[in-house]
């Protein structure tokens, strides 16, 4: 039987719950976020095969909080770096260029204090991971995930045979569970922003 890949969206931070950008800048959890991280400790599987996490501390954190143990930090689990649009709400952006339809997704990130990042490379990181998750999941096997928001909605959209783009319409809340596996041969989404436990 095909193994899975489950995704684990960090906890609440400051910036996640007033809906500022929050890429590289490396904040940790709100209290409310740690009280949801410590909820998902009943609702995962005693039993995960390799557990990869992003380096940026409100991931680690999730992590530890979940009971999970990180087998290993990989860098390409690191959020999408939103260049001159960190902190930024969307309102705000959309204020300042003066474009009241734009979104992340549709345009060039530019660089800010960081060089930003754009979906194309996301995509490329993504790909690397499935790479990792691919003989464990095909042996029958538990691969978890503990990351960001935007950057396991584009390795889904990935998982999927989608472009990066796709990954818009898949929202995705804070400390939620998600599950990517297969159905026969075709790779599906098996669960997606839960606050259940999984079943096998």
């Amino acid at each position: 039987m095909p193994g899975r890949i489950i995704l684990i969206r960090h906890g609440e931070t400051d910036w996640s719950r007033d809906g500022r950008h929050t890429g590289l800048t490396d904040l940790p959890l709100t209290e409310a976020g740690e009280t949801a991280a410590r909820t998902l400790a009943s609702l995962l599987p005693a039993e995960v095969d390799l557990t990869l996490c992003s380096p940026l501390q409100r991931a680690q954190r999730t992590a530890q909080l979940a009971g999970l143990t990180v087998t290993a930090i990989d860098p390409d689990l690191v959020e999408w770096d939103y260049g001159a649009w960190e902190g930024r709400t969307t309102a705000e952006i959309r204020t300042t260029l003066g474009a009241p339809d734009w979104v992340i997704w549709d345009h060039p990130i530019p660089a800010g204090s960081t060089s930003g990042e754009q979906l194309s490379d996301i995509g490329r990181r993504t790909g690397r991971i499935i790479e990792r998750c691919l003989p464990i999941v095909r042996a029958g096997g538990t691969c978890a995930l503990v990351a960001h928001g935007h950057v396991l909605r584009i390795l889904t959209a990935h998982w999927l045979g989608l472009d990066p783009i796709d990954g818009r319409l898949l929202a995705l809340d804070p400390a939620t569970l998600s599950v990517l596996g297969f159905e026969h041969e075709q790779r599906v989404i098996r669960t997606w922003n839960s606050h259940a436990a999984l079943t096998r």
